[in-house]
């Protein structure tokens, strides 16, 4: 296994790097580039957005006043006309773009392999600073949200397996259709009627992770605060994302208890309970471990958008969908470096999880592993 392991850190390094290489080219035909957007401000807001660019550029201040001069010629940025080229050329400097891409790309990947991710477009931070702000918050989300769907749904689908057919089951998946069939952002709005001061009670927070008094409180009212603040989006993911990883864990089940072994296993006179944790547990686990980093991943970072703008969490998601908004590719390109790690670690994670629930599986024999 430490071999296996070791290869596949070892692949990681190629698979990081056509992630962004891809990106990074396709970041290059993306219309309204930062370059557009800071034309298309001076250009339109006038004397507003050249204070607002020569209060980020320093010595550039003096560029801006050359808007209104007007020139013969062209340029390949749309709105650019009335510029002079000069201040053009100065502001393509500012943001990168006086090198040719494949010097940007260099550039950009020798820095990411000592976590350099560059600086932000728009924000006056490093992106690493950024994205280690925001994280905590996604983190808290994606792992409250991912622990309890699968403390849930497993136990839920297993027992659906052994009662398939009776009252409990059908019941239960009434309440499942209904869970996997409304997004957890309608969840969310709901939760806020009920018990944040909608309509009816006002028990939870309405915004943040924490109160604004937490530093001052003892740690187990920092606990306590912590909990109260994340308990309505962690339910709102919960409640809608439980759904599908039941019904997978109960037709896993449901295909290994009529398999041969499951029946000489009953015929040597062990007890059902024996039976199901002792020989059904492991090969049904399977499927639904090969899931957990889709799943993690999908929790973490796409089904937290809507949750953390609902409930104002200043988290990756939406951290993520800005700095598409604003063109800033430092943001955007570091996030996806960190996406990227994290999402390969976990896949490594999940493997080496595989091992533990089955040792009859073996990497090592596998040579394409």
């Amino acid at each position: 296994m430490l071999n296996y392991t070791l290869r596949r850190l070892a692949m990681m390094i190629p698979t990081i790097f056509g992630i962004l290489l891809v990106s990074f080219v396709v970041i290059q035909f993306v219309p309204g580039g930062p370059v557009d957007r800071m034309i298309a401000q001076l250009q339109g807001h006038g004397a507003e957005a050249t204070s607002r660019f020569s209060g980020g550029g320093g010595d550039m201040a003096n560029g801006a006043n050359m808007t209104a001069q007007m020139t013969g010629q062209s340029s390949q940025y749309r709105g650019s006309q009335g510029l002079d080229p000069e201040f053009v050329k100065e502001l393509e400097a500012l943001y990168g773009f006086d090198k040719p891409a494949y010097e940007r790309f260099w550039i950009m990947i020798t820095n990411y392999l000592h976590f350099d991710l560059g600086d932000s477009y728009y924000r006056d931070t490093k992106v690493i600073d950024l994205i280690l702000e925001k994280m905590p918050v996604s983190i808290s989300l994606g792992l409250w949200s991912t622990l309890l769907i699968y403390f849930i749904s497993i136990p839920l689908g297993i027992k659906k397996a052994v009662k398939d057919g009776q009252s409990f089951d059908i019941w239960t998946s009434a309440a499942i259709f209904i869970g996997y069939a409304i997004p957890s952002f309608l969840f969310a709005i709901l939760l806020i009627i009920l018990f944040a001061g909608g309509r009816y009670f006002d028990v939870f927070p309405l915004r943040g992770i924490i109160s604004d008094n937490w530093s001052t409180l003892p740690w187990w009212e920092q606990a306590l605060d912590y909990m109260w603040h994340m308990t309505l989006p962690v339910c709102a993911m919960v409640i809608s994302g439980f759904a599908g990883l039941t019904m997978l864990t109960k037709n896993s089940f449901l295909d290994e208890i009529g398999k041969q072994y499951v029946l000489t296993a009953r015929a040597k006179g062990l007890s059902e309970k024996r039976v199901l944790y002792g020989h059904i547990f492991r090969n049904a686990m399977l499927i639904v471990i090969a899931g957990f980093p889709a799943a993690f991943m999908h929790i973490f970072f796409t089904g937290s958008l809507l949750i953390e703008v609902i409930f104002s969490l200043d988290g990756l998601g939406l951290l993520g969908y800005e700095s598409i908004i604003n063109r800033d590719y430092p943001v955007v390109l570091g996030t996806l470096y960190i996406y990227a790690l994290i999402g390969l670690v976990i896949t490594l994670i999940r493997d080496i999880i595989y091992v533990m629930v089955d040792p009859r599986i073996n990497f090592e024999a596998s040579p394409n592993a």
